[in-house]
């Protein structure tokens, strides 16, 4: 297409989009689309998602005015049709990667992004925050706007928000973008139809007379007053499921085609006439516009790099990787724990790919349960499994797990119950950036008693770690990254609860490393002895609550200087816990330092890059080291040997 006669290249607000003609958006919707195959054709990035929105992202923009009223998009990953048209699109090429475009919203990239929504569930209570601030602040005129997906509709706070904008009545809109996976099924003609007569005004005003003549008829009144709200509510039970939502207080629209542009901006416009809370059911397909994508959403949900081919019908990855994760190898582990305990199930919150846990669900139906978007419900579900005899074992992202903290609390931690959790993505996770790193569950999983803290170093580890916490009576956690399996050549000391394994000893220095940094601090320790003369032994942690005191006292007493490294937050985390215990036995801490993650939210880059600006990869954990060595050892001389003297001291 001639780049003149490009309709997206004249959009530099959603003020631009007010002129265009319905064939102009059209054919702006098609570009878009073409602009989003064009992202994922260079790095992964979410896809099918948004390809569903993006006539109705332009709908919402034509018909409110964001500069003003407030939009909430949920699960922000659905954001990029949205970043097209306030102001980004010549920088849609840089989403994800360091520096770029962050993949979720971002308030420090635009007035139009107003929270980095990155987790499930919120919109709708932030939204009505919104309204609520605005009215108390004197802006009622501004409408609030929460777009949620169907996925998230059963999370707890999604219905109490609902229950608490019925009560106040304010003028907020929920739009339920359904995918074709929703609790509310379709429904038909004379439903669609019911629901746009309510939205008239005619049936409003129809309604009011009804209820006031209907009482002032004698002895038939009360009856026939009566027998009119059964029949409009079994009308409304029997046609579709808004009642539920018309219970709580929300007056219930749709279902409506999400790809009809002109059908959504009528509607729009509508609800923007009527008073108190509304839900739009708005009914999207994953992938529109890309075959491939509607055919498969889960595959295409965030795809590795693809060309398409020339026909359109099909794909061609451009990459591929055969490098085995802590993630896949946590899968396996749990199949073969699967078969062998028929007691043993895994619970998820709607994460079953992300998880890797597809082989579980389909060999072992009746040990798979997955409870969707609701962490604080898999959490007490598997506290009632836990009592009941089985062994459950909770597998979830780090930072969703946060979301049932107070069930890993009363539940599980408090009844000393015997539940298993898979701590997937710990530490940083790259591209999906800061809603998504496993930054806390260190420090936030340490603190109860009863919990048993644990972090595999390589693939040695991981069976051996689940079938200890499967077999232990009380709580276990067992965390790992989001990264590449390295496997530790040694032979595997036995799982023992409060153990550390000594990899190498030296008297130099040592490095305390925590689950993914150990592999990491392993190279380091050759670097330094190689190219600095530093001998400096690495031992794992493996166990960060109970924490090994007699390593800690070890190394303290006999090396001249002790690291702590992990992929976690320094506060509360591992290196904190060592601390403790050094000032509980009475030891110096002068000669101990800490590595981890600082107290900032790491933006999104390449995992790698994001190790890197922490000082969490071997070049920043070499020269911690050696910063360290000089500063207890002033007089003595590291040197700095090349890799051509190493060389050439080998021959």
């Amino acid at each position: 297409m001639n780049p003149s006669t490009r309709v997206l290249a004249r959009i530099g607000s959603p003020a631009d989009l007010k002129g265009l003609t319905e064939t102009e958006l059209e054919q702006l919707a098609a570009e878009m689309r073409s602009e989003l195959i064009g992202v994922v054709g260079r790095r992964s990035a979410h896809f099918a998602s948004n390809l569903g929105v993006v006539e109705l992202c332009l709908a919402l923009h034509l018909a409110f005015d964001f500069t003003r009223d407030r939009l909430i998009w949920d699960t922000g990953h659905q954001i990029y049709p949205h970043k097209l048209i306030t102001g980004r699109a010549a920088l849609l090429h840089t989403i994800r990667t360091k520096g770029g475009l962050m993949g979720y919203p971002n308030p420090s990239e635009s007035l139009f992004d107003l929270f980095m929504t990155g987790h499930a569930g919120c919109a709708p209570s932030t939204a009505l925050g919104l309204k609520a601030g605005d009215d108390l602040m004197d802006h009622s005129d501004r409408r609030a706007v929460a777009v949620i997906g169907d996925g998230a509709l059963h999370s707890g706070i999604v219905f109490v928000s609902f229950n608490h904008a019925g009560g106040l009545k304010k003028n907020l809109l929920v739009v339920l973008n359904d995918n074709k996976m929703s609790i509310c099924p379709r429904v038909g003609g004379l439903a669609e139809y019911l629901d746009r007569a309510r939205m008239s005004a005619t049936y409003n005003n129809w309604n009011k007379r009804v209820k006031s003549v209907l009482p002032s008829i004698p002895l038939l009144g009360e009856h026939a007053e009566r027998w009119l709200q059964q029949f409009k509510d079994a009308l409304k039970a029997s046609l579709h499921h808004g009642m539920l939502f018309e219970e709580l207080g929300l007056v219930y629209l749709g279902p409506i085609d999400g790809h009809d542009m002109k059908t959504l901006r009528g509607y729009l416009e509508r609800v923007k006439t009527m008073e108190g809370p509304v839900l739009l059911h708005v009914l999207t397909n994953k992938g529109h516009g890309f075959e491939p994508a509607v055919k498969d959403p889960v595959k295409y949900h965030a795809p590795a790099p693809f060309r398409v081919h020339e026909s359109g019908d099909g794909l061609a990855p451009l990459k591929t990787s055969s490098s085995r994760t802590y993630t896949d190898c946590m899968s396996d582990a749990l199949h073969a724990a699967c078969r062998e305990n028929p007691r043993l199930a895994v619970i998820t919150a709607a994460m079953c790919e992300g998880n890797k846990l597809q082989r579980i669900r389909d060999d072992f139906p009746d040990q798979f349960f997955d409870v969707g978007i609701c962490e604080s419900h898999a959490v007490a579900f598997a506290a009632g499994m836990a009592k009941a005899g089985a062994r459950p074992v909770v597998d979830i992202y780090s930072t969703f797990l946060q979301r049932s903290y107070d069930q890993i609390f009363q539940e599980v931690a408090l009844q000393n119950l015997p539940v298993v959790f898979c701590l997937d993505r710990a530490g940083l996770v790259g591209a999906d950036g800061p809603t998504h790193h496993g930054s806390y569950d260190l420090a936030y999983m340490r603190v109860f008693p009863n919990m048993v803290v644990m972090a595999p170093a390589d693939e040695k580890d991981v069976a051996p770690m689940l079938e200890f916490a499967a077999a232990h009576p009380g709580p276990v956690a067992i965390r790992y990254a989001r990264a590449n399996l390295d496997t530790i050549n040694r032979d595997v000391q036995p799982i023992e609860l409060g153990a550390s394994e000594i990899l190498e000893w030296e008297t130099d220095g040592m490095f305390l490393a925590c689950g993914s940094m150990v592999p990491i601090c392993l190279r380091a320790a050759d670097r330094l002895r190689e190219r600095h003369g530093l001998a400096v032994g690495v031992a794992s942690a493996r166990f960060i609550k109970p924490l090994d005191q007699s390593l800690v006292k070890k190394a303290l007493t006999e090396c001249g200087f002790v690291i702590t490294v992990e992929e976690g937050c320094l506060m509360g985390g591992y290196g904190s816990a060592v601390l403790e215990a050094a000032s509980d036995l009475g030891l110096s801490t002068a000669r101990l330092r800490r590595l981890g993650l600082p107290d900032r939210f790491i933006l999104h880059a390449e995992r790698d890059e994001q190790l890197a600006e922490t000082g969490l990869d071997v070049d920043g954990v070499v020269q911690s080291a050696l910063a360290l060595a000089r500063e207890v050892n002033p007089t003595r001389k590291f040197p700095i040997q090349t890799r051509k003297a190493l060389a050439t001291q080998n021959i």
